[in-house]
């Protein structure tokens, strides 16, 4: 289906939704089962719950006229990295032994937002390294550079807004730093990712687990929109049609 940018936000509700109402579902299997999994990992370990996003970016992809056999969503998500000999990805287009685009997709539900604040983005900027070191190196591509796609997704609670406090024992931070909750840290961490050129293009949104299962969702940052992120990954992937 031919997806119309002013209706964007359509697709992302929808995609939201997904998230939420498969998150509930894989907890209360497992609920039901009586299988304890570390209390809201059990809302995680059984996975899926992006694939609403991924569909989307597929659909995007195909949009352009894109042979679908060059998409990549469920498997063979492997590329060669530097640093280590692969790294699986969320959604790869690789045409006539091209990489075009590889994209990584995240989420994070609280409580623990602190540790897996600091797992998260340095996952994001070592894979980003471990890519376009392989790519200098020559692993794929011949220099054509390739559309490398970072997608965020938060929840929106009072343990995200709450400002935190940072410690300072030898050297001051960064001014953005001093006082921000851990939502403004993800804006300011996926806007730095394209700043630094690490990632072609970033999107972060935010959804509270109460009414994003009816699909609302929030932007914090207008940079960081979906639709900017997608009208950038589209005219990227246009290239090579």
């Amino acid at each position: 289906m031919q997806k119309n940018f002013d209706d964007i936000d359509k697709y992302v509700a929808q995609a939201v939704a997904h998230y939420w109402l498969t998150r509930k579902a894989q907890k209360d299997k497992q609920t039901n089962r009586g299988v304890s999994d570390a209390g809201l990992r059990s809302a995680v370990t059984g996975g899926a719950q992006m694939d609403g996003f991924i569909t989307l970016f597929r659909d995007l992809i195909l949009d352009t006229g894109i042979d679908k056999n060059y998409i990549y969503g469920k498997k063979a998500l492997q590329l060669p990295g530097f640093f280590r000999p692969t790294k699986e990805w969320d959604l790869l287009v690789i045409k006539n032994g091209q990489l075009i685009v590889a994209i990584e997709a995240k989420s994070q539900v609280g409580p623990s937002f602190g540790n897996n604040f600091n797992n998260r983005t340095e996952e994001a900027m070592g894979s980003a390294l471990d890519l376009w070191t392989a790519f200098r190196e020559g692993a794929f591509n011949a220099g054509i550079q390739p559309f490398l796609g970072y997608f965020f997704m938060l929840e929106d609670c009072k343990a995200s807004n709450r400002p935190v406090n940072v410690r300072e024992p030898h050297f001051k931070v960064f001014p953005e730093f001093v006082g921000a909750s851990y939502m403004k840290r993800y804006e300011l961490f996926c806007r730095k990712l394209i700043l630094e050129r690490h990632y072609t293009s970033s999107s972060f949104i935010t959804s509270a687990s109460d009414n994003g299962i009816e699909g609302v969702y929030n932007e914090p940052a207008d940079d960081l929109s979906f639709k900017f992120f997608a009208k950038s990954l589209v005219s990227h992937v246009g290239a090579f049609v």
